[in-house]
């Protein structure tokens, strides 16, 4: 069977199993309200989608979330200072989310400016991003307790990173889907402090074109976890799965190391973890 079409059975079965659903989120640190949605989550998938936007929203400065926002799947695009969507560095985000923070059900359209940015540890459950401006999302805590949730949702049109992980942590990536973008999940290479940082990519798939799935930096003591990652349209293996970079804090470009892919220590994966087709 196909991973396409093994991903239509589980779309079919998906209403039997939500208990199961709901326990492998809990392994992932999605617990009680965090995996309560009123629209029920898309299988990730190249063959998935993209949901319809029920109405639209423009915002001209950025709409600051603690607790839980729901957004309804309404979309929302930059507008005044906010309308941008290019890569310029320093961008205001459309949504900023405290620590602690859940987004939901929201779509992000065009300009989309710097996506969300989380002060501390948030959740981002079915979440899209139409056409990534700056970053999609900037994940900023400097706890190294701090745990970062994206589960479900989708970004496309990134022309650099999707996932920006600037500060200290764990990001877990469940249930998404990324095409046409540079990298999927990027660790800052040059910030002015830097951390350690833990990546798990978990049940994604990736639809070329993409550079990287995951670029973290080795020097710091970084390690991406990859499971479950399907890469479409890529039957020639370009896509790098996961690239060490020897990072710094003075703003320099990071160096990548070679060759990219599992070692067993950084990258930690097999080649089983990923498929093609």
């Amino acid at each position: 069977m196909t991973a396409r079409a093994e991903q239509r059975v589980r779309h079919r079965r998906r209403a039997t199993t939500r208990r199961a659903v709901i326990a492998g989120t809990a392994a992932f640190g999605l617990t009680g309200a965090a995996i309560v949605t009123t629209t029920m989550l898309s299988s990730a998938g190249a063959a998935s989608s993209w949901p319809t936007p029920k109405g639209s929203q423009a915002v001209s400065s950025t709409i600051k979330v603690s607790g839980t926002y729901d957004g309804k799947l309404k979309k929302f695009h930059g507008a005044g200072e906010l309308g941008g969507s290019g890569q310029d560095e320093g961008q205001d985000p459309v949504f900023e989310l405290a620590d602690g923070a859940v987004l939901k059900n929201v779509v992000i359209g065009s300009p989309a400016a710097d996506g969300v940015h989380c002060k501390g540890s948030c959740t981002l459950q079915n979440v899209w991003w139409l056409d990534v401006g700056e970053d999609a999302a900037t994940f900023k805590g400097t706890s190294p307790s701090a745990v970062y949730t994206v589960y479900g949702g989708g970004a496309k049109n990134a022309s650099d990173k999707v996932l920006q992980f600037n500060g200290a942590g764990k990001l877990v990536v469940t249930k998404f889907q990324v095409e046409n973008s540079g990298k999927l999940v990027r660790s800052c290479g040059n910030c002015s402090k830097q951390y350690q940082r833990t990546v798990v990519v978990n049940d994604v798939d990736v639809t070329a074109p993409m550079n990287t799935v995951v670029g973290v930096n080795a020097n710091y003591g970084d390690t991406a976890s990859l499971r479950k990652v399907r890469i479409h349209g890529d039957t020639k293996k370009k896509i790098k799965t996961c690239v060490r970079f020897t990072g710094n804090n003075t703003g320099a470009e990071p160096k990548a190391l070679t060759p990219p892919g599992p070692d067993g220590k950084t990258c930690r994966f097999t080649a089983s973890d990923v498929t093609y087709d």
